[in-house]
């Protein structure tokens, strides 16, 4: 079943609250998003950590419910924008 943007969101949010999120449904399915999450819990951390802090929010949903995310993250300041 595929997880709705407004879902993803929230999971989003509830991980990062001080975070601008933008949500993309990259093919109009429910299963192909684009997340753009801007935070300050980036700061200092490379890419790929950065990454990983967003698929351990979402608690193994990607892959699953969720099939795929593609990831633009920074923090503030940082060229997120």
């Amino acid at each position: 079943m595929p997880m709705p943007a407004a879902a993803l969101e929230a999971e989003l949010r509830a991980a990062f609250p001080d975070a601008e999120i933008a949500i993309d449904d990259l093919a109009g399915d429910g299963d192909h998003y684009r997340a753009r999450i801007i935070s300050p819990a980036f700061a200092g951390l490379t890419r790929v950590r950065q990454h990983q802090l967003v698929y351990a929010a979402l608690k193994g949903k990607v892959g699953g419910e969720l099939h795929a995310l593609a990831l633009e993250t920074a923090a503030p300041g940082a060229g997120g924008r």
